[in-house]
């Protein structure tokens, strides 16, 4: 048996790892923003709508 390189109270570093415990999550840029995309498809399908009610209803 091997002799251990660091004593028992502790922990080892982990082998290869070259990040930190705790990495910085990226930036998703827009995609951060879905109330953006929420409020473009909600306008869009608005103003398709009130284009159909203007056509109906002939204003």
């Amino acid at each position: 048996m091997s002799v251990p390189f660091v004593p028992p109270e502790e922990t080892p570093p982990a082998e290869g790892s070259t990040s930190s415990a705790h990495p910085e999550r990226a930036d998703g840029g827009v995609w951060d923003h879905p109330m953006v995309w929420v409020s473009l498809v909600l306008l869009g399908a608005v103003l398709g709508g009130l284009f159909f009610l203007f056509r109906i209803f002939g204003f």
